[in-house]
């Protein structure tokens, strides 16, 4: 075990590392942060920031010679960084872990390989395999970059080979996959936490709704069928397990019109959906990150109370300062900004929780204060 007053390295300087730090520190570690900004917001709080590219030797040998683990804030740090760390101190997640989870094409291909059920795919290599992938689907598909698409960036929906081809030239024509557009029911993440040891801790299930590819709000506990949750739960261990996976991990599923429940993507790390932990659990996310890292036991996952977490995006900022009195005059609202600089639309700037006594009451609460936020 990596005990307190150890140093930890953190690979990514955004708001999950900065929540990752602050949980460390909390725990009475040191974290030393690698990340090209040089105002990044988790480096600025960090005990030291190391501001160079995720593939700079020097910054490498530097977490290698004063960290005694190091972890990731996001899948795309190159898997030889990961895999030169390793070498020498413990990663966790594993370099093969991330590599597989930072690919679509790559972490589809595992899922499908190991029985488990994804809306039905293709990889697209180039342009001329859109016209056998689409006629294999049979209907609207959804294009998206196989690596660094996220919050709906690098996906377009086609309906024809037409709308494909310019799609995929527009990404750029990069490896990408074609993927069947499924009917939604709903939209639920499992966040858990598997040991060295091989032990997992699941969180109680988030429920989700995305605006424009970008998580709006997730509502905890969900109100989907107990026999839909307890797959999910069983599927999100089992796929840890097959990936002999250490760390945090949030696995998103789609559950569709037709009575389907289909794992969409896998985040290699703490999770958006999961930042309810931090108020409304015995154990935020962040601290059994930390655990993890260190080979510690895992923290309770106990629901302390129902919860609906609200994303901040930059859009708010059109105006102004946003107007926070409302949001802070309500005694159960915990505000959470990710000390950006600049605010635009679509960036996540911050999240706020709030907590009572059940989720459909909650939701009216937060849309009231939500709405509230801009300045007129």
């Amino acid at each position: 075990m990596i005990l307190p007053g150890k140093t930890l390295g953190m690979l990514g300087g955004g708001q999950l590392g900065r929540m990752f730090v602050m949980a460390a520190h909390a725990m009475g570690y040191h974290v030393i942060v690698l990340d090209p900004d040089p105002d990044s917001p988790a480096g600025r709080i960090a005990d030291e920031h190391i501001h160079a590219s995720y593939s700079d030797h020097w910054a490498i040998d530097q977490l290698i010679n004063n960290c005694d683990a190091v972890t990731t804030e996001f899948e795309n740090i190159p898997s030889d960084t990961l895999n030169k760390i390793e070498q020498t101190i413990p990663v966790r997640p594993s370099s093969a872990a991330v590599e597989i989870a930072q690919n679509r094409i790559a972490e589809k291909t595992f899922l499908a390989d190991n029985g488990f059920e994804t809306a039905r795919f293709f990889p697209i290599y180039e342009k001329d395999d859109l016209d056998f992938a689409l006629t294999q689907i049979g209907g609207t598909a959804i294009l998206k970059v196989a690596s660094f698409g996220y919050d709906g960036k690098g996906q377009a929906i086609v309906n024809n080979l037409e709308e494909a081809v310019v799609a995929f030239e527009s990404m750029g024509s990069v490896h990408c996959v074609l993927e069947e557009k499924v009917n939604l029911e709903s939209e639920v993440s499992v966040v858990l936490a598997r040991g060295h040891d091989g032990e997992i801790t699941c969180y109680p299930i988030g429920e989700n709704h995305h605006v424009n590819g970008i998580l709006e709000y997730t509502a905890v506990p969900s109100s989907m069928p107990k026999r839909i949750l307890d797959v999910a739960i069983n599927e999100a261990a089992q796929f840890s397990e097959k990936l002999g996976y250490c760390g945090v991990m949030a696995v998103e599923f789609f559950y569709t019109t037709d009575d389907r429940l289909l794992i969409n993507e896998v985040a290699p790390r703490p999770h958006n959906s999961g930042h309810y932990t931090i108020d409304a659990c015995k154990t935020s996310q962040f601290e059994q990150q930390v655990r993890m890292l260190c080979g510690l036991p895992a923290g309770s996952v106990e629901l302390l109370s129902p919860v609906v977490m609200f994303n901040i995006l930059g859009d708010i900022w059109s105006n102004g300062e946003p107007d926070w009195a409302q949001l802070l005059s309500n005694p159960n609202v915990k505000l959470h900004l990710y000390g950006k600089r600049e605010a635009r639309n679509g960036r996540k700037m911050g999240h706020f929780t709030c907590l009572g006594n059940s989720t459909s009451e909650l939701l009216q609460e937060t849309r009231r204060l939500a709405n509230a936020l801009p300045n007129p």
